[in-house]
């Protein structure tokens, strides 16, 4: 079995903290498999990651978390930009053009500016014909989630969905990694979008910290990687 996170950010998301090699060095060391790289509204440090993958090996799939206008979805195996604003509708078309899969991030969380996909947009977008096909998986368990009671009912939601379940941390630093992870049948990338389409994967809750010490951590990290966070944005 493969253990995934599919769901981490990086210093290239605004509110990111950890560089992409530091990312890669963690997962290797806790044993993931299959890393997403998912920073918010941007593909740089996804692609970085794929190509620095090999030599920590750990297997990547790029991605990003895209702001749709109806909530923030986890857009994956993509490799170009994808503009935010759009329809969860016309977004996930955008997906499906890169040959892509998509799942609902942290559906009905609220707090720490989180904008979510509620249980109607869910649904209308799995109605869809082309769409519904993109939007594969539900992330019913969030490991930074502020508001906790919307992993239990993300996961009350998906158990009446042909959706498969994901783990995933939403990692903002470098010590919430894998908190969250999603276990499949197989070992590489292939084999979990395989597991995705056919709804054989696992949750798996590694580790929980309070929301205090989830805030309290990000605050110290963000600090700490002020400068580097600045040489990235003159560079």
């Amino acid at each position: 079995m493969g253990f995934a996170d599919l769901h981490i950010h990086t210093i290239y998301s605004y509110d990111g903290t950890a560089t992409v090699s530091a990312v890669l060095r963690r997962a290797k060391n806790i044993g993931l498999n299959v890393i997403a790289i998912t920073d918010h509204d941007e593909i740089a440090g996804a692609l970085e990651a794929e190509k620095l993958a090999p030599h920590y090996g750990v297997e990547v799939i790029p991605g990003s978390e895209i702001t749709t206008t109806e909530g923030d979805l986890l857009a994956l195996n993509i490799t170009e930009k994808i503009q935010p604003g759009l329809s969860l509708i016309e977004t996930l078309l955008r997906v499906k053009d890169q040959g892509g899969v998509a799942i609902a991030a942290h559906p009905m969380a609220g707090g720490m500016g989180m904008k979510s996909l509620s249980p109607a947009s869910i649904l209308r977008a799995l109605k869809h014909p082309v769409a519904g096909k993109t939007l594969v998986g539900i992330e019913t368990y969030n490991g930074s989630a502020i508001d906790r009671l919307s992993n239990h009912y993300a996961q009350v939601f998906a158990s009446t969905l042909p959706i498969a379940h994901i783990g995933n941390s939403d990692a903002h630093t470098i010590d919430t990694i894998g908190f969250g992870a999603t276990e499949f049948p197989g070992a590489t990338a292939a084999d979990l979008l395989h597991a995705m389409r056919e709804q054989t994967t696992q949750v798996r809750k590694i580790n929980e910290w309070s929301p205090f010490r989830v805030i309290g951590s990000w605050g110290v990290r963000y600090l700490e990687s002020a400068f580097t966070r600045l040489t990235m944005a003159w560079a």
